[in-house]
């Protein structure tokens, strides 16, 4: 058992009970993973709420699927986190929400289109929607996989909200900035079908999106 699995773990099981008490999962549903330090991926146990369990209580699954670490079983989409680890070597974390905005958008069966340009957050000029498939499936995994590709989130129909990133503070951050994005469309669409961003335009997005926020300024003694 590693020092650095550990503090992982600790802030895996702070970060679920951050969301459920932003009312972003509720009970047990949603779940969250991180990469193993050693191979695999730690990931939230079945049927716990966040009060119910801690750090220990993470299972470590081999990249086959495997319990190698855990008294509990895994969350039961353990597979679509799987598959995003599979896909996309340079995610580490990955979290999935049954949050009220996302899940309702995931219910329409339609995608977060660009309507603002902060749908660039998740990798590309929309979020999309994977067809309906039961939970825990492989049929769904293998739609999240599909959707992971060249995306950092996704809406499931009837179901919810994925998200990863680099690191568990950057797949929260892409989470909560998909779920406020679908409120904000799900209001403009009371009104009307929103003006949608161009590819084009989207494409500048992105570009700027890779530098921004990364610069340092310079110490006064070397200005």
């Amino acid at each position: 058992m590693s020092g650095d699995d550990l503090a992982l773990r600790e802030q895996a099981v702070a970060a679920v009970r951050r969301l459920d008490a932003l009312g972003l999962n509720r009970g047990s549903s949603g779940n969250l993973s991180l990469r193993g330090s050693t191979g695999g991926f730690w990931i939230t146990p079945t049927g716990l709420s966040p009060e119910e369990f801690d750090a220990t209580d993470m299972v470590l699954l081999g990249d086959d699927g495997h319990t190698r670490q855990g008294a509990w079983a895994p969350s039961t989409e353990w597979p679509f986190h799987r598959a995003i680890y599979t896909v996309r070597s340079d995610l580490h974390a990955v979290v999935h929400l049954h949050s009220p905005h996302a899940t309702a958008l995931a219910c329409l069966r339609r995608e977060l289109p660009a309507f603002h340009y902060m749908v660039a957050v998740a990798g590309g000029d929309c979020v999309p929607c994977t067809p309906y498939h039961l939970f825990g499936t492989e049929a769904l995994s293998q739609a999240v996989g599909a959707a992971f590709v060249d995306r950092q989130a996704c809406l499931m129909a009837n179901h919810g909200l994925v998200a990863g990133g680099t690191t568990l503070a950057h797949a929260l951050r892409v989470a909560l900035e998909v779920e406020a994005l679908c409120g904000i469309y799900l209001q403009a669409l009371a009104v009307g079908e929103p003006a949608l961003l161009s590819g084009e335009q989207m494409a500048e997005v992105m570009a700027r999106f890779k530098s921004y926020g990364k610069a340092r300024r310079a110490p006064p003694e070397a200005r």
